[in-house]
């Protein structure tokens, strides 16, 4: 038989093992449980005493052997051993907390393909983050070792790191290419020759050393910077001759499109035809699975730029701007059209904000359009970049400043604005997969629009009957083809699913799916006596 190593939390639970009254029974276990029990006190001999509910878990294995249980009665307290020691282990681990979700990391998820041998009390378990950057991943790897290790009966913590899949929260129907990119940042700038370009190459190679799989797409067909500022092997995209795709080239691990690379040069056309070689550049190309996509978006805030905002889910965006206060003017546009289409602005990027000389800080283009953007439009993160000769020099030489120089200053700028990026896509992320759910308990639909402290409920029913689609209300007249009685009052979304940052898609059980933006939803009359508030037992 063998025997186990538990917690002490289960030293009362065999305290309803039934005593086998049948004494054939009892002299037929009798003998071998003895002998089990010698062997196992030998071992107790050999090495010293862990802790107290060492001596309890003997008294428990003695009080059994003389009860003479039966052998499934010992699968059955097998069975129950691990559970507890399972308990005990997740319970440890609900101790650390992740700084951005601020949850335990049980709670969130992140604790995967946990197992335990009872023998030698040897412990494995995997931690899959919402990214492989997570900049504290070794923060948590040290801290889950940490706590295990105190668990009395532990003798060995393997703890393996990992990331979750690459997806997009974006329920809707998106091209092949984009179905496995988790995260799609745009750098903007909405002027030229403020270094845009600068700051997303470098912001690309930053989340690709901190362990993330990246992508660029240069979004300028009239001025590519792309192949000036990398230097690949493989100029040349290739398509594929059987699934007519796009093939990107790579420099350093990072996948890359520009127009650049399609033997054209710069792009000599009219608007329309940008926009249909962007759409078709960025979606037609294979560029499996990666944690961001980085786009260099192109300067202004026409067409080109609103398809691309309206095809790409586009998961956040990065302003860059320069001290002017001209800068400024075109920058506050940008932002207005991003918070428009329901793409938040996560940081800004003051570049060439100033330089350093004879021990003291010049500022050439005067100073506060940076800053001026932050406290107007309430982004939260500020960074600035120094006029910095090598800085440019990479630019031109092919080899980013943070591959070039990555110890260097500028390479810390880009790290912390790397670190930034990372942290808010995934509150992001957490904020949408969350927004809308449905709780059963109560049956109603609980809503919390990101960026917002407010939770409110909505009768799943009245949610439906306000739907907008041209099969509920006449696109041409406007009269109402959804009925009030059509909708029964006891109706129940069979799936909520995110659409991007702005709605939700609803699927009701006859099969319809509506799409319900945050605005809508929030103007809806809400549900105030409900049988009781609890926390959600959502789906």
């Amino acid at each position: 038989m063998q025997l186990l190593h538990v917690p002490s939390s289960l030293y009362l639970s065999f305290q309803n093992v039934k005593s086998h009254e049948d004494a054939g029974l009892l002299s037929s276990y009798e003998k071998p449980l003895q002998s089990s029990t010698a062997v196992f006190c030998s071992l107790q001999q050999q090495r010293p005493e862990r802790s107290k509910w060492v001596s309890r878990r003997d008294s428990v294995l003695s009080s059994f052997t003389t009860k003479a249980a039966s052998l499934e009665d010992v699968v059955g307290a097998d069975e129950i051993l691990k559970a507890e020691a399972e308990k005990d282990v997740l319970k440890a681990l609900s101790q650390i907390i992740d700084p951005d979700f601020g949850t335990d990391i049980v709670s969130c998820g992140f604790v995967k393909d946990l197992d335990i041998n009872d023998a030698s009390g040897e412990v494995s378990f995997r931690l899959e983050l919402t990214t492989p950057a997570c900049p504290i991943k070794d923060m948590f790897e040290q801290q889950a070792n940490e706590v295990v290790n105190a668990l009395p009966w532990v003798k060995s913590v393997s703890v393996t790191m990992s990331a979750q899949p690459a997806k997009p929260i974006y329920a809707g129907q998106l091209p092949a290419g984009l179905q496995t990119i988790s995260n799609i940042i745009a750098v903007s700038s909405c002027k030229g020759g403020v270094g845009k370009s600068t700051v997303a190459v470098n912001l690309a190679y930053t989340l690709a050393g901190m362990g993330a799989r990246v992508g660029i797409f240069d979004a300028d067909v009239y001025g590519p910077s792309l192949p000036t500022m990398v230097s690949p092997e493989n100029r040349i995209l290739v398509m594929n001759p059987e699934t007519k795709t796009i093939i990107p080239t790579e420099y350093l691990g990072v996948k890359l499109v520009s127009f650049g690379f399609a033997g054209q040069g710069r792009a000599i056309m009219r608007g329309p035809m940008v926009s249909g070689v962007i759409n078709q550049l960025l979606t037609t190309t294979e560029w499996g699975e990666l944690d961001y996509l980085v786009i260099d978006m192109p300067p202004g805030t026409g067409d080109i730029q609103l398809t691309l905002c309206q095809v790409v889910p586009l998961t956040a965006a990065v302003i860059v701007t320069t001290p002017q206060k001209l800068a400024f003017i075109d920058v506050a546009k940008g932002v207005r059209m991003f918070s428009k289409l329901k793409v938040p602005c996560v940081a800004v990027v003051e570049n060439m904000s100033h330089f350093e000389a004879d021990g003291k800080r010049y500022y050439p283009f005067g100073k506060g359009s940076g800053s001026q953007v932050v406290q107007q439009f309430g982004i939260p993160n500020l960074f600035d970049l120094p006029i910095r000769p090598t800085l440019s020099a990479s630019g031109d030489s092919g080899t980013p400043e943070v591959v070039a120089d990555p110890l260097g200053e500028v390479s810390k700028t880009f790290q912390d604005l790397g670190i930034c990026v990372v942290q808010q896509c995934a509150k992001i992320r957490q904020q949408v997969s969350t927004a809308v759910m449905y709780d059963k308990s109560i049956k109603a639909i609980r809503v919390k629009v990101p960026d917002s402290d407010e939770e409110f409920l909505l009768h799943p029913a009245t949610v439906r009957r306000n739907d907008r689609s041209a099969q509920s209300v006449d696109e041409w007249t406007g009269e109402q083809k959804l009925q009030f009685d059509d909708v029964p009052e006891d109706i129940e979304p069979e799936e909520i699913r995110p659409m991007g940052n702005y709605a939700v898609s609803i699927t009701w059980p006859d099969g319809f799916s509506q799409i319900a933006p945050y605005d809508q939803l929030q103007t809806i009359e809400r549900l105030v006596d409900v049988p009781r508030l609890v926390p959600s037992q959502a789906s």
